[in-house]
C-alpha cells in the first residue's frame, strides 16, 4: 500500500476495503483519473490504468487486471505482464518499463485516494 504521511494530504474515499478481496483487482475513475487497485497477500497496490506501451487502458473486461493465475497484472491488448508489487513489466512490448503508482491508504475499513 502506498501511504503519504504529509498532513496536508487530502483523502478521497474510494470504496470499502471489503470490496477488494485477496487476489482481486478493481478499477476506478475519480475526477477523471483512471486507476486500479490490486490486493495481494493482504497488501494493496494501486496504479494508473495506463499501459506504458500504447497508453491505453489495461483491461477489456471491467475490473479484470490480473492474469489467469492472479499473480501478475496483464495488459489485455498485447499481453504485457507486470509485477504486482512494483508495476515493472517483465514480459511484452513495454519490457522493463513501469506502471505509475497511485497513492492510496486503507484505514478503518475504507480505502482512500491520497491527493
Amino acid at each position: 500500500m502506498h501511504i503519504d504521511s504529509n498532513p496536508s494530504t487530502h483523502m478521497i474515499p474510494i470504496c470499502t476495503a471489503s470490496e477488494i478481496k485477496d487476489n482481486q483487482s478493481k478499477g476506478f475513475n475519480v475526477n477523471g483519473t483512471l486507476f486500479f487497485i490490486v490486493r495481494k497477500e493482504g497488501m494493496l497496490y494501486a496504479y494508473e490504468n495506463h499501459c506504458p506501451h500504447l497508453g491505453i487502458q489495461l483491461e477489456m473486461i471491467p475490473d479484470q487486471f490480473l492474469d489467469s493465475t492472479h499473480s501478475l497484472i496483464q495488459c489485455a491488448m498485447h499481453g504485457a505482464l507486470f509485477q504486482i508489487s512494483n508495476g515493472l513489466c517483465i514480459s511484452g512490448p513495454c519490457f522493463d518499463q513501469k506502471l505509475k503508482m497511485v497513492a492510496i491508504k486503507e484505514q478503518d475499513g475504507e480505502i482512500y485516494l491520497l491527493s
